[in-house]
């Protein structure tokens, strides 16, 4: 979000109702806030969730319950886009027939150690903001202030930057950098001719959110034939899920915004040219079968009564 688009929005918002203070705060802003077994909302926030997941979420989650990123995704998740042009999002997925968290226990939180980012900022907004003449991104925040939750009456006041560091959000934070500068670059890229090629939008959700299937990926031989990735660094990343981690925020920005990241094989480009206009003489051939049978069809003579046995006089 452009920093002169959000204050026009704390000027001239309509929802007056909405939880989220429109101001932009620094880290030195010092906030009221206190969550305990005591207070008589406890567990609210987690009965009637809508939490989005960032990719270092699912890598801490799936790891703590021993899931592939698959099973995690299919179990706990479920998808929503992040922009007009369908970029792929992932949410948590509340308790079947219900709006709850999947892991609200009546002590709290049974992933608490792993929770999201999302949850650890709470009341917390984190905003990444980028002027039009900058090409880094900039910190702010923003006070969630719900009705149900009571935690701000509690006697207590710290800085946003102490809280942060109370819920421990800083390794959520740098961990999820090279994503949200992505998405902030998508977002600022200005409007797109047409939209993007569904390929695009799966290979973005396969290496964000489907860490084991990225690391398949990037061993298969149609990806060893592409790019050169020298064999140190493949031992780390095959080895490593927060490394490759990384790696794919790296390929995301050279396969989306072409910042070149991977040298490429030599003849590389020429085998992905051979290979999309195979595919395209085929998708071609397809369509010219297709349109010859609705011919032949049309001007095939109508079946007589009976030409069926399933009709006419005997």
């Amino acid at each position: 979000m452009d920093e002169q688009e959000f204050n026009n929005l704390a000027k001239d918002s309509p929802f007056v109702e909405s939880p989220v203070m429109p101001n932009m705060l620094e880290g030195d802003t010092p906030i009221q806030f206190r969550c305990h077994r005591q207070v008589k909302c406890w567990n609210a926030c987690c009965s009637n969730i809508d939490i989005p997941l960032t990719p270092y979420d699912i890598l801490r989650l799936k790891n703590r319950l021993n899931l592939s990123s698959a099973e995690f995704l299919q179990q706990y998740t479920y998808p929503y886009e992040l922009d007009k042009d369908g970029l792929p999002g992932v949410k948590f997925q509340p308790v079947e027939g219900g709006t709850a968290c999947q892991f609200m226990v009546e002590e709290g939180c049974s992933v608490y150690e792993d929770r999201p980012a999302a949850c650890r900022y709470y009341p917390v907004a984190l905003l990444s903001m980028r002027r039009s003449d900058e090409y880094t991104d900039r910190t702010a925040y923003a006070l969630v202030q719900e009705k149900h939750c009571l935690g701000h009456q509690e006697p207590r006041k710290l800085t946003i930057e102490e809280y942060r560091q109370e819920q421990g959000v800083n390794d959520y934070d740098e961990k999820s950098r090279g994503w949200r500068q992505l998405i902030l670059k998508k977002k600022s890229a200005g409007p797109a001719v047409g939209k993007p090629p569904q390929i695009s939008n799966q290979l973005f959700f396969m290496t964000s959110y489907d860490l084991d299937r990225f690391r398949a990926f990037v061993m298969s031989p149609s990806f060893n034939d592409s790019y050169i990735v020298p064999v140190e660094t493949m031992a780390e990343i095959l080895a490593d899920d927060e490394k490759l981690m990384e790696f794919g925020f790296n390929f995301l920005k050279q396969s989306l915004f072409n910042e070149e990241f991977l040298k490429e094989q030599d003849g590389a480009f020429e085998k992905r040219r051979a290979r999309l206009n195979e595919r395209a003489q085929s998708i071609i051939a397809e369509m010219q079968k297709d349109r010859q049978k609705m011919e032949d069809d049309k001007y095939s003579p109508d079946p007589k009564p009976g030409d069926c046995g399933c009709g006419g006089e005997e």
